[in-house]
């Protein structure tokens, strides 16, 4: 289900890639390969644990279920939901009323000679005295156009980085399922290498035979230990390399890093029928969460942007206070103010200037990012449809190739049994066989990698694994 899912997607992030094998010294043409930011490589362990002897079944969709619920880069985006939604109502507050209380016990002696006061007769210091007072405090902005502005872009901002979170979630199901998808890749190699081992092993066998009973010379079964020597040397390389990609795993979906896991899906060849590439851009433009939190980001901006505008306009306040105010708690009396204030700047010092000029550039910035990230989002999913389309008939291709090289190995074992030839040739076929499989496993992780690359550029990776959920 998980890959017929996948079959169904249509969809890439830039590609960059090109290995050598560490088994045959084939080179491989440069092909899809998945790079996301380091935080998406960590994770916080809290996965499901088995006993130390067990191993742990894990699927592609389980790894990836794990990876959304404990992949850092998922959880780090969460949090900056909550950080916008903090910063959206410090904005709030600002039109919201305001309500403070106090209560206060004074004793004063006061020089009435300083006020200007003289009355004869009168002391010129009068006290010391008491009073108490006590009351609230009420400030609310009527009317406020910057707060007002500064409150939306809030708001835009908080709905930009929900889209962000949507989006770490697309990346965590492509990361996770591209280091799910190397470690098959590895797995596999692992059991080529070591059906080759066995091959080479049956082929030293005979050559031990051949060479005792005096039909080949001991060059014959020189090669054929060399040939064993080498195969030994890629399994281990194979086997450490299969060990290396189950940590990277590990560390991304939140089990313990020394989990043993079992990978129970395979990665098999599906060709898959890609629509017309101005009809996935259109898709893309219209699915994918990064390009819809950079149009929140825009309008954020220019919300900003008329914030700092606004500041040059009139603000209405209301301050009001009630309380109780005596000389002696049991004479306190009712007071009250209310105070109505249109707040107009003069001249701050070309502070406001300033943000204008700030504002005006942020504007620009975020809609050049949008264009930018537009034309990326249609170079992704060419680069993704031509990466689709090259590895299926890579796929193809190394299949083909890896028939002729094994009937060509069985042709020269034969002919090496029966005396007619030496073993040059079957150690010659045998490379060409091990080659001819890297190929075929490199091609065919190229091919699934970038089946999951362009669900990613279209924008559907993640309703891929779960089927829209």
């Amino acid at each position: 289900m998980l890959w017929g899912a996948l079959l169904v997607l249509l969809v890439a992030i830039p590609l960059s890639y090109a290995q050598e094998s560490t088994f045959t010294g084939l080179t491989i043409p440069p092909g899809p390969a998945f790079n996301v930011a380091p935080q998406f490589g960590g994770s916080l362990p809290r996965g499901p644990q088995v006993a130390a002897d067990e191993l742990l079944p894990l699927s592609m969709q389980q790894a990836i279920q794990l990876g959304l619920a404990n992949n850092l880069g998922l959880l780090l985006s969460r949090e900056g939901i909550e950080s916008a939604r903090g910063q959206r109502w410090v904005e709030l507050s600002r039109l919201l009323p305001n309500l403070t209380t106090s209560a206060s016990v004074h004793r004063l002696k006061e020089s009435l000679a300083i006020t200007g006061i003289s009355v004869p007769g009168v002391p010129s210091v009068v006290g010391p005295f008491n009073y108490y007072d006590g009351r609230i405090f009420l400030t609310q902005r009527i009317f406020d156009l910057e707060a007002i502005e500064r409150t939306r872009a809030a708001g835009h901002e908080v709905a930009a980085a929900s889209y962000s979170e949507k989006d770490a979630r697309e990346l965590v199901v492509v990361a996770v399922g591209a280091a799910y998808l190397q470690a098959l890749t590895a797995e596999a190699r692992v059991q080529t290498v070591g059906a080759q081992l066995v091959t080479a092993s049956t082929i030293l066998d005979r050559a031990v035979e051949l060479h005792k009973a005096g039909v080949t010379p001991g060059i014959d079964e020189l090669r054929a230990r060399v040939e064993v020597l080498a195969r030994t040397q890629q399994l281990i390389v194979a086997e450490n390399d299969l060990a290396k990609q189950k940590l990277t795993l590990n560390r991304m979906i939140g089990l313990p890093v020394g989990e043993e896991v079992t990978l129970t899906d395979q990665a098999p060849f599906e060709p898959v029928l890609v629509l017309p590439a101005p009809e996935l851009i259109t898709r893309a433009l219209a699915s994918r969460d990064d390009y819809q939190a950079a149009e929140r980001l825009v309008k954020a901006a220019e919300s900003t942007h008329a914030a700092a505008l606004a500041q040059r306009l009139p603000a209405l306040v209301l301050d009001a206070d009630y309380g109780s105010t005596g000389l002696t708690l049991s004479t306190m009396k009712e007071t009250y103010h209310i105070v109505g204030s249109l707040k107009l700047p003069i001249f701050e010092g070309g502070r406001i200037h300033g943000e204008v000029l700030r504002a005006e550039a942020q504007v620009k910035q975020r809609r050049d990012e949008l264009e930018d990230l537009r034309e990326r989002i249609e170079y992704e999913v060419r680069t993704a449809i031509l990466d689709m389309q090259a590895a299926a008939r890579q796929v193809q291709l190394a299949t083909k190739s890896t028939e002729l090289a094994e009937t060509t190995l069985a042709q020269a074992q034969e002919r090496f049994a029966a005396g007619i030839d030496n073993n040059l040739a079957v150690v010659q076929a045998q490379q060409s066989v091990a080659a001819a499989h890297e190929a075929e496993l490199s091609s065919l992780y190229q091919h699934n990698l970038a089946k999951l690359l362009l669900a990613r550029a279209v924008g559907g990776s993640d309703a891929a694994v779960f089927g829209g959920k």
